[in-house]
Parts: C-alpha cells; sequence; structure tokens
C-alpha cells in the first residue's frame, strides 16, 4: 500500500454511482486496483446512491451524470444539502456537458472523462487519472449548500472598501486597464460562473481564462459558461486580436499566451503539471500589459499561476487572490498570498465589484 491510505493505513472509500453493469465491474476494477482506493459500496440509480450514503460512510463519490430517475445534478444537489461529500463527475459523453457542468456548479468538485474499454490506447492514462481525482478530492472539507448560498463576508486583509490608491493611478495618471486574467483549478467552474454572472454586457475588458480541466471537456465548459454569463464566451484561438467584454478561454491541453494584443497557443512543455498553464497566462500579461493588467487568481489545488501573478504584481498589474472563506481549495490564491503576489486578498463574492470599480471610467459604448 502506497502513502495515499487515509491516516490509520485505510484506503479512501469510493461509493460508485452508475446505471451500467459493465462499467460499473470496470470502475470497480480501475478503483480496486489503485493502492490509495477502495469501493465501498455501488449504485445504479441517484436515489439509491441517496440512500446508501449514510450506511457505507464513503469518503468520495463517483457520479455517473445520466442516471435512470434523478439526474447527476439532482443527486449533487440532494447530497450537498444532506449529507456534504467530494463529489467527482464522471462522463463519457463530452458534447453535451449542461448537466455536468449544473452538478460543478451544485457542488461537485471535478469532472474527469470515464475510462471506457481497456482496449482504449489511453486507458492506463484516463484510469490512472481518475483514480487520483478521486484521491484528491477525498481529501476535501465540502460543506452544506457551498455555491448556492452567499458566503458571509467575513474580515479580509483588503486595505478598505474602495480600492487601493495604486488601483487608481500610476505614475501620476489615471489608470486605464486593457486586460483581465482568471486562472482557476478545483472548484474554478462555479467560481468562474459566479464571478462573470456578475459583469455587465458592457465590461471594457477582454477576460483571459485558464480552468484545470481535462482536454476533452473544454468546449463543452466555454459554451456552458457562455449560457450563464452575460459576455460572450469562446475558445481562445491562435492568432486571435482579443476583442473587449469577451472572455476568452484556454483550449485543452494547450498554453495560451497573450502577446503583441494577439492570443498566442502553444503545446510546449507542461508548467506546474498543468496545461493550458494559469503561470503561463499571467506571465505573458506581466510583458504584454504591465500596470494596465489585472490578475486574479481563485481556488485550486497546487501553485500554478501563484508565481506568475507575482511576475504581474513586480510589472505593475493589480492582482487579486481569493480569500479562504470562500475557496473551495485555498492552496492556488494561499501561495499567491505567502509569495506577496496579491494587491488584494478578496472572498468571491466581492471580487466582481472590485473589478467594476477599477474599471467604471472604460466602458463599452456602441
Amino acid at each position: 500500500m502506497t502513502g495515499g491510505a487515509k491516516p490509520g493505513g485505510r484506503r479512501i472509500r469510493v461509493l460508485v454511482v452508475e446505471d451500467s453493469p459493465v462499467i460499473q465491474q470496470l470502475l470497480s476494477h480501475v478503483i480496486d486496483s489503485d493502492p490509495r482506493l477502495e469501493v465501498a459500496g455501488i449504485a445504479s440509480s441517484g436515489e439509491q446512491a441517496l440512500r446508501m450514503i449514510e450506511r457505507v460512510m464513503p469518503d468520495v463519490v463517483s457520479l455517473d451524470i445520466r442516471l435512470p430517475g434523478i439526474d447527476g445534478f439532482e443527486v449533487t444537489s440532494r447530497i450537498m444539502r444532506q449529507h456534504p461529500l467530494p463529489i467527482v463527475v464522471v462522463a463519457s459523453d463530452v458534447r453535451d456537458l449542461g448537466i455536468p457542468m449544473r452538478a460543478l456548479q451544485a457542488g461537485a468538485l471535478a469532472v474527469v472523462e470515464k475510462p471506457g474499454s481497456v482496449a482504449r490506447a489511453d486507458y492506463q492514462t484516463v484510469a490512472h487519472h481518475l483514480c487520483t481525482q478521486l484521491y484528491i478530492m477525498s481529501q476535501v472539507k465540502v460543506i452544506r449548500h457551498r455555491i448556492s448560498a452567499r458566503p458571509p463576508r467575513q474580515e479580509t486583509r483588503t486595505l478598505d472598501r474602495e480600492p487601493p490608491e495604486e488601483a487608481v493611478t500610476v505614475g501620476g495618471r489615471k489608470r486605464r486597464y486593457r486586460a483581465l486574467g482568471l486562472v482557476a483549478s478545483t472548484g474554478g467552474p462555479a467560481a468562474l460562473a459566479r464571478l462573470l454572472k456578475e459583469l455587465p454586457t458592457d465590461f471594457p475588458l477582454p477576460v483571459f481564462v485558464v480552468q484545470h480541466m481535462g482536454a476533452p471537456f473544454m468546449a463543452g465548459f466555454a459554451n456552458w459558461l457562455g449560457t450563464v454569463c452575460p459576455l460572450p464566451v469562446q475558445l481562445g484561438e491562435h492568432g486571435q486580436t482579443p476583442r473587449p467584454g469577451t472572455v476568452y478561454v484556454a483550449p485543452g491541453d494547450r498554453h495560451m499566451r497573450v502577446e503583441n494584443s494577439t492570443i498566442r497557443l502553444g503545446d510546449d512543455p507542461m508548467v506546474c503539471g498543468q496545461r493550458p498553464s494559469g503561470e503561463v497566462l499571467f506571465q505573458s500579461m506581466a510583458r504584454g500589459y504591465g500596470v494596465d493588467g489585472i490578475g486574479v487568481l481563485l481556488t485550486g489545488m497546487g501553485e500554478d499561476g501563484a508565481r506568475g501573478l507575482l511576475e504581474m504584481r513586480q510589472a505593475g498589474a493589480y492582482t487579486i487572490a481569493e480569500h479562504a472563506s470562500t475557496a473551495v481549495i485555498h492552496s492556488m490564491p494561499g501561495t499567491a498570498v505567502r509569495l506577496g503576489a496579491a494587491v488584494e486578498e478578496l472572498p468571491l463574492d466581492r471580487v466582481a465589484g472590485r473589478l467594476l470599480q477599477l474599471t467604471s471610467d472604460d466602458k463599452i459604448t456602441s
């Protein structure tokens, strides 16, 4: 047994919610083959899963999204209301991600690809990724109504309710911000949706987004994000000139940079174990926008984006890290704070308001 077991030596207990007997057997094999994990139970429907939770006491739930009876979104909502647990959505159909994305918004922590047949060339890679996500997410402490309820305002390390002076002027002139970068990982889809919902259609900056998610899901994620926020959302394209008031999401397995006011995509090596990497985006914004950029680092595990945010701040940009009171996982923004990369720490529900203050004189005019 590896170091992945819970304290006391036991494995992470996984409740598998899947209606196909063939896939049940496959997932059981994948999970039990990992020394960190064990199958605590198998449910063929959402209703059965809800009945089993108190009895089997799993550490994490592997949730198929298309189920007989209540769907995965409703299962997620009920689990988060009644018996909050880390939930990993395991999806096979990447063409229509409406329900998986709604499940993330309701409190699920991640969406991963279903391994499928052992004959797949990438079976081992997909299976290992699923097990790693189940293990990692089992460590996350979740709470009731994590997304649906508005988090309480808490004392933060902001200077005051108005933007600091450095946000308003630079070199004796009024700042005119030209670009916004957002980086997120675990818990990010719901956080990004919530933040972007609060930006108006005349928001004056192009918005660049890096969200850690499996490559097959990125197009669906961008499409879903465009249905829940007022701004148009699209995957970034190589050579594209970004427009104000448009959200550009880094595509799957490609780094996204902004160079000479042009989007550049690349398949160079992973940074901080990620591609796309927030580090890469923020570093390019530090070089390309300097004092005219805004960087926001949201919830996520690891350190991706923290040093890039520091480079942005050192270049004179305005930088924000999500406060621990609202971050699902505070590792990424917490690292940024420890490095001195953030001008401000803000709870998620105050980030959009600050962005509107910073850009209040720069609205798009038709």
